[in-house]
């Protein structure tokens, strides 16, 4: 039987309220206003803005059951990782974390999954934005655009922290900003109060005049979840880029206390102000989105430029983020030994450089593969990295289960966050998430997308599991060596 891990080795860069750098050698670059937007803007992805559509045509107006349900698993694996975080804050997070409490195997294989989900993500953000671009300047080809926006964004990771944390703080503000205002002026044409509104405003009559709030029958909700469940990956960066700044205990309290609003005004809160709007089944929601077939409705001029503006931010917001977190991911991985040593090492800033770069060379692949093999090779590797959000979640749900005992012997002072009803609330979100993980393989659409994740899953865990026996054997070799000179002498 293993020993039980101690708290000490449950992260790799501990640092307090009164700590300059962290002990890792990266730098606390991150101030408290680029960790408050991170926090907020993170749980706001390009899928939101482009994804919401299909879910309201698949289940109508009870999608936002689909998006509270969603929200309150993301709530819930929040409070848990915020619990661990705010104990001991490090750049690897919840694979540093399921490294000591569940297994070396654990924290490498869910690492390098989520590492492999963030690169996968670059590739499709990248294209996204070179689309948009495109629109606008069609002198430069969309191959183009999205080598400069990956060039541009990873000179900012290789500048410093500061500088990704700065870019950050603004695309997250304009995120912030825009279903900030929508939401507000949005309500203001339900109620009919909006003044020069073309929407006559019909209250909230629209969430049931079309065949009633569950048209599609309340097994949609479930077909829903599916289809919006990867729209909140991104809220669980907050706790990665915590660990470089100045006072990450704070900031991981702040954001994991803050994450039921957030869901609840940007998710719910415009979601909602769509389907009262416009009925479910309003055809403009599918053909030109579901925020612009809002904006339009209220005749709001350029409202598909204006949400262009809007998407590009988030996918240039998604990319920045995308980058940060995959070479840290990397960059943790290196100092436990599970990736090259060169991913820890560090420059005089404080950047992991050879993480960003090894990431982003990935990342440029992928976006080949998106341009020259679209439907094979690159549709292989979206589809073997979507499932992973729900694996993550799941790894971070049982993680906590042995972290909390560790915390509560080694330093019980510093349990300032705390998962709520645990153990149960813990045990029935790890349930929620495995049943739509099982829910997945029987829906036609997502079948494909989750056996090809437990498929690239299996073999990381594998590889993980060979790398442990020989690690073990070669620790075995080494003590009887140590038995046998000691017998000599």
């Amino acid at each position: 039987m293993n020993a039980q891990p101690t708290l000490a080795k449950a992260g790799e860069n501990p640092v307090g309220p009164g700590d300059s750098q962290p002990s890792d050698g990266l730098q606390a670059g991150l101030k408290n206003r680029h960790l408050s937007m991170i926090a907020i803007g993170g749980v706001i992805g390009a899928g939101l803005f482009v994804g919401s559509s299909g879910g309201i045509a698949a289940a109508g107006p009870a999608i936002l059951l689909s998006y509270a349900l969603v929200g309150a698993l993301v709530v819930f694996v929040m409070r848990m990782l915020g619990e661990m975080s705010a104990a001991n804050p490090t750049s690897g997070s919840f694979s540093a974390y399921a490294d000591r409490a569940l297994g070396r195997w654990a924290g490498f294989s869910i690492g390098w999954l989520y590492w492999f989900f963030w690169v996968v993500v670059l590739a499709v953000e990248a294209t996204a934005g070179a689309k948009i671009l495109e629109g606008w300047i069609p002198a430069v080809p969309q191959w183009g655009w999205a080598l400069i926006v990956m060039v541009v964004l990873t000179a900012t990771n290789l500048a410093s922290v500061a500088s990704y944390g700065e870019f950050e703080f603004w695309f997250a503000g304009i995120k912030v900003v825009a279903i900030g205002g929508f939401v507000i002026i949005g309500l203001l044409a339900v109620f009919g109060v909006l003044p020069g509104s073309d929407n006559p405003g019909a209250g909230f009559a629209h969430l049931t005049d079309s065949g009633g709030f569950f048209p599609e029958g309340p097994g949609a909700i479930l077909t829903g979840v599916l289809m919006v469940v990867f729209s909140f990956m991104g809220s669980e960066i907050v706790t990665l880029a915590a660990g470089e700044s100045a006072d990450p205990q704070r900031a991981v309290t702040k954001a994991t206390n803050s994450v039921i609003w957030r869901i609840g005004v940007f998710y719910l809160g415009s979601i909602f102000v769509v389907l009262t709007l416009l009925p479910w089944n309003d055809k403009s929601i599918v053909k030109d989105g579901s925020y612009v077939a809002a904006l339009n409705s209220i005749g709001i001029p350029h409202a598909g430029q204006i949400m262009n503006v809007i998407v590009l931010t988030a996918v240039l917001s998604c990319l920045n983020s995308g980058l940060y977190t995959a070479s840290r991911m990397a960059f943790s991985l290196g100092r436990r030994g599970d990736a090259p040593k060169a991913f820890a090492r560090t420059n005089a800033q404080g950047v992991p450089r050879a993480a960003i770069l090894s990431s982003v060379a990935f990342g440029f692949v992928a976006v080949f593969f998106n341009y020259k093999w679209p439907d094979t090779v690159f549709a292989f590797l979206l589809n073997s990295s979507g499932a992973v959000a729900l694996f993550v979640w799941l790894v971070i749900c049982f993680t906590q289960l042995r972290m909390r005992g560790i915390i509560l012997r080694e330093a019980p002072e510093k349990l300032i966050v705390k998962m709520w009803l645990f153990p149960y609330l813990t045990w029935a979100t790890a349930g929620v998430i495995t049943f739509v993980i099982v829910y997945m393989a029987y829906d036609d659409a997502a079948r494909e997308q989750v056996l090809l994740s437990l498929l690239v899953a299996a073999l990381v865990v594998g590889i993980a599991l060979v790398r442990e026996k020989l690690r073990r054997g070669k620790e075995r070799q080494d003590q009887s060596g140590v038995k046998d000179s000691a017998t000599v002498s």
